[in-house]
């Protein structure tokens, strides 16, 4: 499925209104537009990846100040904004601000966020289209303690992410579990009206790519499978589903178009369902007016850039293809790469990167005729040597994502990816991934929403190594290449490859001797 490559005529200079790897990625696809960059960022993150790349940056206060965004954009000439995902990407009221400005909010109507970001009138309106819901009462039509349907899930009607999402077993820990997911909701979303629903047994978290242009047309782009969670926060996620068949992706990916339609929705979406893992029934859940961070299995694929036509639908241009035109070949697997510490609870971590490798983009072996854009290796980073990792942001610091014609090669290339994968100085939860990737029941499609959970203790390391070992070691790592004679060290070096050595280091700890070897430049 071919589409053009020139830029959209509408814009020649296109603002991205957030930071971090989502920047990164989407700089890539004006790049290759011809499009011109615009970068905001604050002090902090001057140097940032994001920075360095966009053909223009300006200072902004902090990337949640509309008015400074909608200025930066005035004085780059930038005739459009990409919100990316987070901050403002699903904010009605940024959109509005941007049409009032004369400025086009590459996303959905405001009145699409509106109607979607509020789960109990998502539900609604979504159900008088014909889309099948979750049976469950809402605030302040219903009385939520007088439910008696167990076990049960209660949810903000406001926000996402798993926040204020609480599992209730028994009549006996529902008014506690109201009050905890009323006090959640009020400090994270300022909102704290409640739904609750039937809890879907054996659940899996199956998700639906939509377009949809302003010319009246939808499609849908398959599934992505979300069901590999902690805490309700996506882990690792691929597309096909293991679990869909044929005829379950066109009911499903059916229900995910009309669910578009009856909000008027234009641009790039995503509908959620939850799906019983033993009779395949699923049910709406809720609707990301935005790109997801998972789209990039979906880009894999189908062999098509979601950001690009994001673009193309902002700017009036109808979608180059029809539903039938769409393929999914082969199999695509993401994992997110995170500054926590598993060994301690999965504590976010911080500190400055002292030494960096990430795998290389790697080309997919395919037909001169399959798309560009697909590639068997692809990694979405927002990381640079020397930069910082604080608190103050999301601790997602990277996507590591695989492609290969079936799902047991695509698991194996990417489990490959993550071990080429090093961020010294700070520590990430990439051998959490790789033992995750590796046990039997991720490698057999055998997934549910509480996997993780329940085989936690068969993923989680003992103890971390120390932050100053590791911190000694970049460099030691750095100075290797240049500083020593491989022919005065005794210890297995061999033609044409790194040496290892050994290094007595002094840390809080007593003395610890590191082996190191040296990476090539």
């Amino acid at each position: 499925m071919a589409h053009s490559t020139r830029s959209p005529e509408t814009f020649d200079t296109v603002l991205i209104a957030n930071r971090g790897e989502i920047a990164v990625r989407v700089i890539r696809t004006l790049r290759a537009l011809g499009i011109t960059s615009v970068a905001v960022h604050t002090a902090s993150d001057a140097d940032a990846h994001h920075v360095r790349d966009a053909d223009i940056a300006l200072q902004i206060p902090k990337y949640l100040d509309v008015e400074a965004i909608i200025e930066a954009a005035r004085a780059s000439g930038a005739q459009a904004v990409h919100p990316g995902y987070g901050f403002l990407a699903e904010n009605a009221a940024f959109a509005r601000r941007c049409a009032e400005a004369g400025i086009v909010f590459v996303g959905p109507p405001a009145e699409a966020i509106d109607a979607m970001g509020d789960k109990i009138r998502a539900k609604t309106t979504v159900s008088a289209a014909g889309v099948p819901v979750v049976p469950g009462g809402a605030e302040p039509g219903d009385s939520l303690e007088a439910w008696t349907d167990f076990p049960a899930l209660i949810k903000p009607s406001a926000g996402g992410g798993g926040k204020g999402m609480v599992l209730v077993r028994s009549a006996a820990e529902l008014p506690d579990a109201l009050e905890s997911a009323r006090r959640t909701a009020r400090a994270a979303f300022g909102d704290g009206t409640l739904l609750i629903e039937r809890y879907v047994a054996n659940p899996r978290h199956i998700e639906i790519q939509v377009l949809a242009d302003t010319h009246g047309n939808v499609v849908h782009l398959g599934e992505r499978e979300c069901s590999l969670q902690r805490r309700h926060q996506k882990i690792i996620e691929e597309a096909p589903s293991p679990f869909v068949s044929e005829d379950m992706r066109a009911r499903m990916g059916a229900a995910a178009v009309e669910a578009a339609r009856a909000v008027g929705y234009t641009g790039a979406g995503t509908v959620e369902f939850i799906v019983d893992g033993t009779t395949g029934e699923h049910h709406f859940m809720e609707m990301n007016t935005r790109l997801q961070v998972e789209h990039p299995v979906t880009e894999l694929v189908t062999g098509l850039d979601l950001v690009e036509l994001q673009l193309r639908v902002a700017a009036g241009e109808p979608l180059p293809f029809s539903q039938d035109d769409v393929r999914l070949t082969g199999h695509a697997v993401e994992a997110r790469v995170y500054a926590e510490d598993p060994a301690r609870d999965f504590l976010p971590t911080g500190g400055r990167v002292l030494a960096l490798r990430e795998p290389a983009a790697v080309p997919a072996a395919v037909p001169a005729a399959e798309p560009a854009v697909r590639r068997a290796v692809r990694v979405d980073s927002g990381l640079v040597e020397g930069g910082v990792v604080g608190s103050e942001y999301d601790p997602m610091l990277s996507k590591v994502i695989a492609w290969a014609p079936g799902r047991e090669a695509a698991l194996r290339r990417l489990d490959r990816a993550l071990a080429e994968t090093a961020v010294l100085g700070v520590t990430t939860n990439v051998p959490f991934l790789r033992a995750l990737l590796a046990h039997p029941a991720v490698r057999a499609g055998g997934l549910d929403t509480g996997l993780v959970e329940r085989i936690l203790p068969d993923l989680v390391p003992a103890a971390a190594v120390p932050w100053d070992v590791l911190a000694a070691a970049a460099l030691v790592f750095h100075a290797l290449p240049q500083g020593t004679d491989p022919w005065e060290v005794t210890d297995g070096w061999r033609v044409g490859e790194p040496a290892w050595t050994t290094w007595r280091l002094e840390t809080r700890d007593g003395v610890r001797a590191v082996q190191v070897r040296g990476l090539p430049h």
